[in-house]
């Protein structure tokens, strides 16, 4: 490969900070509320111009869709974001759970709300670069942005972004599995046009369930069986149709998937229904090829529900997530690696930041949390190896397959994120190192936060 010598050149320091999070989704929103709420200064740093990440950018609305009548929950901040949104008017009971849709683009305004009440220093449409070393500690960021390169430095830094893009630069061990072992990217849309009464009635005519989940395409999952017979929002009839009608190609079977709302106004709001596999989420190659595929997918999923859909009739695309869904890509190895074993036989750990319900989802396995099973998420687990000074948050944490179906979820990275904010706050305020803080100190503000620990 041809490559040229880029000029050294001198970065203007613009800011330094007591906690620096990069990256604002549910993992790195929570961690930058967390840390300012405990009594430090806290920069966010976003690469797009709102705040929330898979929420707001990409359209996922169903953030607590896990949730029934014996779910324990985790609490804090990955309730707040919920409750927050329904205070607003943002929200809206979600079709197969005891929870709220959070709507994506009023949860643009909560969520500058929450940033500027908590006192955050924002710092929108800046893309991370590089980290800035002094040996194996990271002190800050360097950003690009339209005011060229600039740099941002920090006793402590959070890495929020998703794809462990810091932790991975600043040299952290990393793991990515290859293409064709990643979770399926995504394309989110909402539809307009909708008539809710015959919509509504052709789905009470067809219930679907989960079990209904295995009827082809990539659904076939495993359940713990209580899951089976539970309703689910789920289309798939509509697209098989569709391609025995040749409207739809017959290898994107895998078009297929869930609703979330049925409006009152004629909306039908996160449409989970394109997965597209072997996207890698760290190429912008790959991201450039699946944006425009999926949504030349979804333009056709749309097709089938007007045809063979009671209520689509005359539906019309609403909008798109501003960004493609991405599950799955690097894991940091950090010092504690969770296990299937957790996530599937309750977890438990003296150095634990927070509870997540037993909810998996991915990798074809599915178990809601409906008879009060939790596990709880350590604090080595966002420790990366090998670099001082970071934290990691949201579903770059490490984990095997399996936990990583359970971690990744947005409710849980909210939880982790919340962790991390709290302990980088102990941390400044302790004047230790993040390996050393003290975790009474921790626990006490997690508790004091409303969020559960054990």
């Amino acid at each position: 490969m041809e490559k040229i010598l880029e000029p050294a050149r001198e970065i203007d320091v613009i800011h330094s900070t007591d906690v620096l999070v990069v990256g604002s989704g549910p993992g790195g929103l929570s961690a930058a509320l967390a840390a300012a709420r405990a009594g430090v200064s806290v920069t966010l740093v976003e690469r797009f111009g709102c705040f929330g990440g898979n929420i707001t950018v990409v359209g996922v609305e169903g953030m607590h869709w896990y949730r029934h009548e014996a779910t324990v929950e985790s609490e804090g901040i990955a309730r707040e974001f919920e409750e927050a949104a329904k205070s607003a008017g943002a929200a809206v009971p979600e079709s197969q759970s005891l929870s709220y849709e959070i709507d994506s683009e009023g949860f643009k305004l909560v969520a500058d709300q929450m940033v500027q009440q908590a006192g955050i220093h924002a710092m929108l449409h800046r893309s991370f670069v590089a980290p800035i070393m002094d040996g194996d500690s990271i002190q800050g960021i360097i950003t690009e942005s339209k005011a060229g390169r600039e740099a941002i430095m920090a006793k402590y830094v959070i890495d929020a972004t998703g794809d462990a893009d810091v932790a991975h630069r600043a040299g952290a061990p990393c793991v990515k599995p290859p293409k064709e072992d990643l979770m399926a990217a995504s394309v989110m849309f909402h539809v307009a046009g909708v008539d809710k009464p015959r919509f509504i009635d052709g789905v009470k005519a067809d219930p679907q369930t989960y079990a209904d989940w295995g009827g082809g395409g990539e659904w076939n999952i495993e359940t713990t069986g209580k899951e089976d017979e539970m309703f689910s929002p789920f289309l798939h009839k509509p697209f098989a149709q569709a391609i025995k009608a040749g409207m739809i190609p017959p290898h994107l079977n895998t078009i297929a998937g869930t609703w979330g709302a049925a409006h009152d106004t004629g909306e039908l709001t996160y449409m989970n229904l394109i997965h597209m596999a072997q996207c890698d989420g760290t190429d912008p190659d790959d991201l450039t090829k699946y944006e425009i595929e999926g949504r030349r997918q979804a333009m056709l999923a749309i097709e089938a529900l007007r045809a063979y859909t009671p209520g689509c009739e005359n539906i019309r695309l609403r909008n798109f997530g501003m960004s493609l869904g991405i599950r799955d890509t690097r894991k940091v190895t950090t010092n504690y690696v969770m296990t299937e074993h957790d996530v599937r036989h309750q977890g438990r750990f003296d150095d634990s930041i927070g509870i997540f319900p037993e909810f998996i989802d991915g990798y074809g396995v599915l178990i809601l949390p409906t008879t009060g099973r939790y596990f709880e998420i350590p604090y080595r687990n966002l420790l990366p190896g090998k670099v001082k000074n970071l934290l990691v948050s949201g579903r770059a944490t490490g984990g095997e397959k399996i936990a990583h179906a359970a971690t990744r979820n947005m409710a849980c990275c909210a939880v982790i994120g919340q962790g991390a904010g709290v302990a980088a706050a102990v941390a400044v305020k302790s004047k230790v190192a993040l390996d050393a803080v003290d975790m009474t100190r921790v626990h006490a503000e997690l508790e004091r936060q409303g969020s559960r620990v054990h």
